[in-house]
């Protein structure tokens, strides 16, 4: 994956072998194969490495799908709130579940896809009740490249007045050396990631919080209203409370819509 990805959805990833590892929130994290991994893929992600050549399965539950699931409250916010959940044990069942799940879904029946939307539920239930017994995502944090380093200051520091040249400052660089490496790691510039975090704490506010838009604007590091608007229009396609409005209509809708979950198996790339 050469640049960080997002998208707004609740992302499932399963190994078959090997391993994967993002820079996620700040931190790197590592997925053995056999582990059941869930995070929130709205907030700047991107694989650093992996080892094996085997296919590995991703199944994307939509943020209204997952919002409206009834799940507890405890475990809707950790996820959005960046945690990367693992399974502390192997399933010996998730790998024939993820195989089943894609050929229904090939099918593209809706009662098929309704029954994979109920699996895929209770399977996140089981996944967080075995994360409440034991502290999720046990993050290692190697030594960082120095590209690694200004991603991470970034993902921590988003939400404080922030440019370029504070970013390099604060990890004893020239700016024009820090965006030139930044950019050249990542495939976009520190001001773009900057942005990317925080429409992503926007977009948590907006849907577990009742704060007015502009609270939420500031919240989440925009020093304008304005600012705000343009950015999350440009990024999301609609509005603050556009957003706000579909998606919180969707927490008592017990009917999940069509394609809630598209499960796809791919290969790791960079």
């Amino acid at each position: 994956m050469p640049r960080p990805n997002r998208h707004n959805e609740i992302e499932l990833n399963l190994l078959r072998s090997g391993s994967l590892t993002y820079l996620l929130g700040g931190r790197r994290v590592t997925i053995a194969a056999g582990r059941l991994a869930a995070f929130w893929a709205a907030i700047p992600h991107q694989i650093v490495a992996f080892e094996g050549e085997a296919p590995y399965f991703v199944v994307t539950v939509p943020l209204s799908g997952f919002l409206a699931a009834g799940f507890d409250s405890s475990l809707v916010n950790r996820v959005l709130k960046g945690e990367l959940m693992i399974d502390s044990g192997h399933d010996a069942c998730d790998e024939l579940k993820f195989q089943q799940w894609e050929h229904e879904l090939r099918e593209s029946d809706p009662g098929s896809e309704r029954v994979v939307w109920l699996e895929v539920r209770a399977r996140l239930l089981r996944l967080a009740r075995a994360v409440s017994k034991r502290r999720a995502a046990s993050y290692s944090e190697p030594a960082l490249s120095r590209a690694d380093r200004l991603a991470c200051y970034i993902a921590r520091n988003y939400h404080q007045p922030l440019t370029s040249e504070r970013v390099a400052a604060a990890n004893g660089m020239h700016a024009n050396y820090a965006m030139n490496l930044f950019r050249r790691a990542f495939d976009t510039t520190m001001s773009t990631f900057i942005t990317q975090h925080r429409i992503s704490h926007a977009q948590r506010l907006l849907v577990t919080t009742d704060d007015a838009v502009v609270s939420i604007a500031f919240r989440a590091g925009f020093q304008s209203l304005s600012r705000f608007n343009e950015a999350f229009k440009a990024v999301c396609g609609c509005s603050p409370r556009q957003y706000r409005r579909e998606h919180l209509g969707t927490h008592h809708d017990k009917q999940p819509t069509r394609r809630m979950v598209n499960a796809t198996q791919g290969h790791l790339h960079r």
